[in-house]
């Protein structure tokens, strides 16, 4: 059994779905758990300390010991006093989970700017902020984990451009801290979860029709709990990985390179004529973490 007993780690997005789940596991599994969660709609607004409260007192009511936190993973002053109550309550931090995340669907050309912005803020600068002001007690805690969460968008879906490109960014950001880490026994993962959540029921439009119905049935946020837990646990012995986690389901995402060509005349034309070749993934290789030497 994975035991997170002395272990204290923050949660963020974990009010509700599967940073709830999340939160609750670690919970059961004698973490001290920080729930953080903004408590508004998904798009951000809206804000309410209720859910992470709740959270919190789940926790304790069947045993568990945890704080609520209600601040903005995106406002760096939110984030300061995030892991000051951490450190002020149980006197370290273990592991980080960024899970918080707002949502919404918009074609490409329709949303301003400022909504990519706004999605930035939350992914991408959520998880690098928090991270980053918790990296020194990860140091000190001599098995610092940090579980970031990316999403099959990042490869390409219908009216998720700013959604997709910012899950993109957080892929990277797990990638480099993996590294930035390691000397430091700091492991950097994250998860691509599937689950029937209230981000799904938005997805609906723009997936294949009965998708989100059949997520919502058949794909609960607990069963995506026990990939993010296994990540933020001590004996966690990967880093720099994107694991899937669908309905019990549990697979490794990764980048590849192909053999692809070489030519000392290259030309347009004949990149044009061998593109095949190009991009002919048999016998393409995993794109592996550079450790410096």
């Amino acid at each position: 059994m994975l035991d997170f007993t002395g272990r204290v780690v923050i949660v963020t997005g974990a009010g509700r779905g599967i940073g709830r789940a999340y939160a609750l596991l670690l919970g059961a599994r004698g973490a001290s758990v920080v729930v953080n969660d903004l408590g508004g709609d998904t798009d951000g607004r809206n804000p309410s300390d209720g859910p992470a409260s709740a959270v919190a007192a789940e926790i304790e009511a069947a045993g568990g010991t945890a704080a609520a936190n209600a601040g903005s993973i995106a406002d760096p002053k939110d984030v300061e006093a995030l892991v000051a109550q951490a450190i002020e309550r149980f006197g370290r931090i273990d592991a980080v989970i960024n899970n918080a995340g707002n949502y919404r669907l918009g074609r490409f050309e329709d949303l301003e700017p400022e909504v990519y912005q706004s999605f930035l803020d939350v992914h991408y600068h959520g998880s690098l902020l928090l991270t980053r002001a918790a990296w020194p007690h990860l140091i000190a805690s001599g098995s610092g984990r940090v579980v970031n969460t990316v999403s099959a968008a990042l490869t390409g879906q219908p009216d998720m451009v700013h959604y997709g490109s910012a899950k993109g960014a957080v892929y990277g950001l797990t990638r480099a801290l993996a590294v930035a880490g390691a000397a430091h026994g700091i492991k950097v993962n994250a998860v691509a979860p599937g689950a029937g959540t209230r981000m799904m029921d938005i997805a609906a439009p723009a997936l294949p029709p009965g998708t989100a119905e059949y997520m919502q049935e058949q794909m609960p946020p607990e069963k995506v709990a026990p990939v993010g837990a296994y990540l933020a646990h001590a004996d966690c012995a990967i880093t720099g990985e994107v694991l899937n986690a669908a309905g019990g389901y549990v697979s490794r995402m990764v980048m590849v390179g192909t053999p692809g060509i070489h030519d000392p005349e290259l030309s347009p034309e004949t990149v044009a004529a061998r593109i095949d070749e190009i991009t002919d993934t048999a016998n393409a290789q995993v794109a592996e973490l550079a450790f410096p030497s």
